[in-house]
């Protein structure tokens, strides 16, 4: 399995506050490992944001003494939060930054472990497209206690609204998730440039008319900017 990582500033930003990490070899207990990560605040405050999270994130898998890889997650995204939120309070030009954080890594018992934190999603898709994780977001929310539409939620004024991200709380609270996989399945990653700007329709339809898998990252991206460009976009894209 190979995974491709591609990120696009998009049409409407002067500057790309999307990070990402692809690794198809170990990083410490974890057999491999994948980050989408969003960030958000003023200036150069979401940039700083993901990029610290998804750099400290990984070099503290790579450190850790725990036994088994959600333990190792769970710390390491622990750690990640609380030293974000003191350097938000420590320096003023990162006061109000956060960002999202997906990853995946693909278990030697043929399992997705997945934890999320965020509106960025993870998909798998087949012959049909799933959305597995599930956005912390004031329109997910909306979506979840039957308010609104799933496809309504995509234009929603207030749909940029996330309710829990890397540093907007004291404690972290990731969703964790651990799906089987088949071969033949895709593994799709990505920052809500994609997914805001591309029905889930339009990337299943890609998946089925192409078969290398950096042509239909580089598809994906080029519809998203087609569709608007108004966000960074980022994807990994992987087939088992």
């Amino acid at each position: 399995m190979k995974a491709i990582a591609l990120t696009n500033v998009g049409n409407k930003r002067s500057m790309n506050q999307d990070f990402y990490y692809c690794s198809d070899e170990p990083v410490g207990i974890l057999p491999n490992l994948y980050i989408v990560a969003d960030g958000m605040g003023g200036h150069n405050a979401g940039d700083f944001a993901s990029r610290f999270s998804v750099e400290r994130f990984v070099n503290l898998i790579r450190e850790s003494k725990e036994r088994t890889p959600i333990s190792a997650i769970e710390a390491a995204l622990k750690t990640t939060n609380e030293e974000l939120i003191a350097k938000a309070k420590t320096q003023r030009e990162y006061e109000g930054m956060g960002t999202t954080f997906v990853m995946a890594t693909l278990l030697s018992d043929g399992y997705l472990l997945i934890a999320n934190i965020g509106d960025s999603r993870l998909y798998i898709v087949n012959d049909r497209i799933q959305q597995i994780t599930e956005d912390h977001s004031l329109v997910g929310e909306m979506v979840r206690n039957g308010e609104l539409k799933k496809d309504e939620a995509r234009f929603h004024p207030q749909k940029n609204v996330v309710l829990r991200a890397l540093s907007t709380r004291t404690v972290v609270s990731p969703d964790f998730y651990k799906i089987r996989v088949n071969r033949g399945d895709y593994i799709l990653l990505c920052s809500d440039g994609l997914w805001e700007m591309v029905e889930e329709g339009e990337l299943l339809k890609l998946v089925s008319e192409y078969e290398d898998v950096s042509d239909i990252a580089e598809k994906m991206v080029f519809m998203a900017n087609e569709n608007g460009g108004k966000d960074n976009i980022t994807i990994i894209l992987m087939k088992v």
